[in-house]
């Protein structure tokens, strides 16, 4: 399998143009037909595989990073009378199951990047939608505060998942649809099984789109509207550089993080800081290494999470992005945010190791917190029995809500949920260390076992998950992850586990008869009609 990598940077973008017009830009996707991230099919029409999708990560952060002047981003398109008709088919079809799945889940999370942007940083994004916008197309559209539509008499916006490929809107089109633009229930069931799509007056009653703009005076009027929007910034951002990376057959490392690769798991370390800058850098190479182990290494699904380093140094750190208060430290602390959320919805067994010499400390804890189990070494590291040193975590203020999950809990929140008095007794125990005991009465470890049975209980509780089905545990950590209030995040994830990943394996879409094989060849789909 051909690796997967998401180093971008405007200049190497091959399906989207951006261009920074302060206090607005331009991001117009103008796919090559002919630049595939694998060969086998044409993005024609727009159509987008993972590759497209990259490229639309990179511009949302360098946007947020590099361009804080901008208060407004324009989404539309570069070719005429077509703005984007969505996940290319040929590809899905062709695509592994994991493929697919992994494909949706990132497409989601940019899609939530953008909502980010415009809720957190002042960046209002709005769709221009110039031309037909169909299925993943009109999702991106749906993740922007404001639709315009071209007003042409032919031009509509569609989700025809359901009629014509036998699978879901997988980038949570139906959510967004219902909970984010309210549209009636009645008007979402028909909207989602018209192939064709709504257009004109009719798709600003349902609330699909939010203006009609006449073709001839289009870009003077969404150019307005997003001048509107934008609010007047003088921040001067800073450059996102390429990421220091090298690779082996068995190891990725960064400055900052490393992963080594086993037959069955990884073991992931974060050292802490060093120098002033350290949580930008730092975030930067964990996202990029989820992302390159949850594309790549789909066989390697228990990831093991190490910290190296000075728990003060972190704390001082923290503090002084907490108290900075400017518009970069606010950046870093969402993007950390959002790298927590990626974890969270990553289908993997994650587990912490707490041993003498780790800083899970403040920010740093949130990392163990986000993971399925979390073992602390009570004694002197493995390799030095006659050393001092013990292993400790630390709860700070970045604890208590700094870095929301998906439901809008914090993580010691979703671990004690509905325990308020257990919450007031964590907050008192702030600030200091908490060794083996303390930590297990707290209930913040899962185990803490002493030096003599580490390292036996430790293969034990590995070899145990290797052991086990690697679907039954996507279903079980999913469920155990997000407790509590449902949102749009949550749903979105938690459909796309459940049911398109279900509905990607049933014969009805997949099969040699089904729906995403046989689309565009002139033959309907073969459908069992048992209702299961």
């Amino acid at each position: 399998m051909t690796k997967v990598s998401f180093d971008r940077e405007p200049g190497s973008y091959r399906h989207w143009k951006l261009r920074v017009e302060p206090p607005i830009a331009w991001l117009e996707l103008d796919v090559d037909e002919h630049g595939g991230l694998v060969e086998g099919y044409e993005l024609k029409l727009n159509s987008y595989d993972l590759g497209v999708d990259i490229e639309l990560y990179d511009a949302v952060q360098r946007l947020r990073f590099e361009h804080p002047e901008v208060g407004a981003v324009i989404i539309t398109s570069a070719k005429d009378k077509v703005f984007c008709a969505g996940a290319n088919i040929r590809m899905l079809a062709a695509s592994s199951h994991e493929w697919k799945v992994n494909f949706c889940k990132f497409t989601n999370e940019t899609r939530n990047g953008i909502e980010d942007a415009t809720e957190n940083s002042g960046q209002v994004y709005l769709a221009a939608v110039n031309g037909s916008c169909a299925g993943g197309g009109y999702e991106i559209a749906l993740a922007c505060e404001k639709i315009l539509l071209v007003d042409d008499n032919s031009s509509t916006v569609a989700l025809p998942e359901v009629p014509l490929l036998g699978v879901l809107p997988g980038t949570g089109g139906l959510t967004r649809v219902t909970d984010k633009r309210r549209v009636r229930k009645d008007r979402a069931d028909v909207f989602a099984t018209r192939p064709d799509g709504v257009k004109g007056r009719t798709a600003v009653e349902w609330r699909l789109v939010d203006e009609l703009v006449p073709r001839q005076e289009f870009r003077e009027v969404v150019a307005a509207r997003a001048r509107e929007l934008a609010r007047p910034r003088a921040e001067k951002g800073i450059e996102l550089t390429p990421l220091t990376r090298t690779e082996t057959e068995d190891e990725i490392r960064y400055p900052h993080v490393t992963a080594k690769l086993g037959k069955h798991s990884v073991e992931i370390t974060v050292r802490g800081p060093r120098g002033d800058e350290w949580l930008l850098p730092m975030t930067r190479e964990l996202d990029d290494l989820i992302l390159r182990l949850r594309t790549n290494e789909p066989e390697l699904g228990t990831w093991v999470f190490r910290t190296e380093g000075d728990p003060e140094a972190v704390l001082a750190h923290e503090r002084r992005l907490l108290g900075a208060g400017d518009w970069l430290s606010k950046e870093v602390l969402h993007y950390y945010k959002r790298t927590l959320k990626r974890l969270d919805v990553t289908s993997r067994s994650l587990f912490a190791l707490i041993e003498p010499g780790s800083c899970f400390a403040g920010l740093l804890l949130e990392l163990a917190l986000a993971c399925d189990r979390q073992y602390l070494l009570d004694g002197p590291p493995i390799d030095d029995e006659d050393s001092e040193e013990r292993a400790s975590i630390m709860l700070t203020e970045a604890n208590f809500g700094v870095f929301p999950m998906g439901n809008g809990l914090s993580r010691l929140e979703s671990r004690f949920y509905g325990e308020n008095d257990h919450l007031d007794w964590l907050k008192r125990e702030r600030e200091r260390p908490l060794g083996a005991a303390e930590a297990v009465e707290l209930g913040l470890v899962t185990d803490a076992p002493d030096d003599i049975d580490w390292e036996d209980e430790i293969r034990l509780a590995l070899e145990g998950r290797a052991a086990l089905s690697p679907d039954a545990l996507t279903g079980m950590e999913a469920n155990h992850r997000f407790v509590g209030p449902e949102t749009i995040e949550t749903k979105i994830f938690g459909r796309l586990s459940a049911w398109q990943n279900w509905i990607f394996t049933r014969p009805n879409a997949s099969g040699p008869d089904g729906a995403l094989r046989r689309y565009g060849t002139g033959q309907q789909a073969t459908f069992d009609r048992r209702r299961v």
